[in-house]
């Protein structure tokens, strides 16, 4: 009797095992996810993906009117420009405090999951420091204003600035509106996991943003 029972425990243990490896996502499945839920915005919003080549050919504009986003083949990202701005582009060597205001869409599940554009977070403007070295941007978020830090940048200990929200510094201006018909640069981003913050990383998800940058004093 007690061996039966032994050996009843172990096929159940075994049976839990086989079902929790059967039901535990590998990387590949989360990225045939994640490229799927892209492909689906795409597809849905009526995206017009043009080259890096066409891009440049159009002095590095995007046609809002044809929903045009240019997708950069290295990293996966999708730009497109909305407003270049008035001001000028980030100098090389040159810092700068950089103002934007962001709305975030989880692509898997097609909803927003963060905004400071919204009555709550109003006062909150997000506030990241950008040096340009040779054409190469870093940055990092100031821990006293940012919705972006406070909801995932605290978590993992980290102020680091999504790869994906530098893209566009090469090709938009950043100032300050001085006169009447000036306007701050506005962009939206598809950003896959490998370009995201820490949360997108590790959980292979897309985002979709829509950015406006300011630079600040």
């Amino acid at each position: 009797m007690k061996k039966q029972t032994v050996a009843l425990l172990l096929l159940m243990a075994i049976v839990t095992i086989l079902s929790s490896c059967h039901h535990t996502e590998t990387y590949a499945d989360q990225r045939k996810k994640e490229v799927s839920a892209i492909n689906r915005y795409l597809a849905d919003s009526t995206v017009n993906v043009i080259s890096e080549a066409k891009f440049a050919a159009n002095d590095f504009t995007t046609d809002v009117s044809k929903n045009e986003f240019v997708l950069f083949e290295s990293s996966g990202v999708y730009m497109q420009i909305v407003r270049q701005g008035c001001g000028e582009k980030l100098k090389n060597g040159e810092t700068a405090n950089v103002l934007c205001r962001f709305t975030e869409w989880n692509l898997l599940t097609d909803s927003i999951t963060l905004s400071n554009t919204i009555l709550y977070y109003a006062s909150i403007v997000d506030k990241m420091v950008v040096k340009n070295t040779l054409g190469t941007f870093t940055a990092s978020f100031d821990q006293s204003s940012s919705v972006m830090y406070s909801t995932y940048g605290y978590t993992y200990k980290t102020t680091a600035v999504p790869s994906g929200w530098l893209v566009p510094l090469t090709y938009i201006n950043l100032g300050r509106p001085q006169q009447e018909g000036e306007e701050i640069a506005k962009v939206k981003l598809i950003v896959p996991h490998s370009e995201g913050h820490s949360y997108a990383s590790q959980n292979v998800v897309p985002y979709l943003y829509e950015i406006t940058y300011q630079r600040g004093r």
